[in-house]
């Protein structure tokens, strides 16, 4: 099916949630759930609430404010963060590093000495990568995604397949930092909903904009080796370097893992 075809169809009956995801730590480990809680205007509660500062401080935990993700770790350049596991603990707000299944690092996110513990180990660890000391950085309500708005990014599995078939290789979806994977849509039928509400469960979902990858997507997520070029992929086989979609929450309530998608 063409894209201008699948942009033109509705949603049709039978999508469905298939996987959750909330990364505590921005470019690290995926945390994978079975339910979550949203608000108006949100983010899935924790996602990317933390970040790696890569050098000279320039996020103020004062003042926070958007900054372009260079500012900050990110697989598009430092790779070999994904030869690390992070486990996060939202009621301690702790996280644990391990290397090869082994704890490496652990530290309380909330606390000085804590976010020091894990500078320490990545400064040790990435010290080539690095442009200056690391540094975690949070604020109260902030979310260090690489879009200003605060939103959910969804990913397809129908458009995922026509991926891996034009790369005649299994593609994982965890490459694109989805935050909701969806069932049951028509290829690329995602685009459609740019611009419109629909629901997930008991969430009303409104589509931002596409998204254009980047370089991060060349990255295996499980072993961080740089084994694909799937922006120029994307570019060469259908005209642009999009896939998967930025939502906002436009009304309160749960998502559960199965939830139907409507429009």
């Amino acid at each position: 099916m063409s894209e201008a075809r699948a942009s033109a169809d509705a949603v049709r009956g039978g999508a469905r949630v298939s996987a959750i995801y909330r990364y505590p730590l921005k470019t690290f480990s995926p945390e994978r759930l079975e339910r979550v809680s949203l608000l108006p205007g949100g983010t899935i509660p924790f996602d990317r609430a933390y970040a790696i500062e890569n050098g000279p401080g320039r996020f103020d935990p004062e003042a926070p404010r958007h900054l372009p993700k260079v500012t900050f770790l990110t697989l598009m350049r430092d790779e070999r963060v994904a030869s690390l596991e992070t486990r996060f603990d939202a009621a301690s707000e702790t996280l644990t590093i391990l290397r090869a299944g082994k704890q490496v690092a652990r530290g309380q996110l909330s606390t000085k000495l804590g976010r020091s513990m894990i500078e320490q180990f990545l400064s040790a660890y990435l010290k080539s990568e690095l442009r200056g000391p690391p540094r975690v950085v949070t604020a109260p309500g902030h979310s260090f995604s690489d879009g200003v708005a605060k939103c959910l990014h969804i990913v397809c599995r129908a458009s995922l397949a026509e991926l891996e078939r034009a790369a005649g290789r299994i593609v994982d979806p965890l490459r694109f930092r989805p935050n909701l994977v969806i069932d049951g849509l028509a290829p690329w039928s995602e685009f459609a909903l740019v611009g419109k509400r629909f629901k997930v469960g008991g969430v009303t979902l409104e589509g931002l904009e596409r998204t254009v990858r980047c370089a991060a997507t060349n990255v295996d997520p499980a072993t961080g080796a740089r084994d694909m070029a799937i922006p120029a992929l994307i570019e060469r086989t259908w005209g642009h370097a999009d896939f998967g979609i930025y939502a906002t929450v436009v009304t309160a309530g749960d998502i559960v893992e199965g939830d139907p998608v409507t429009v």
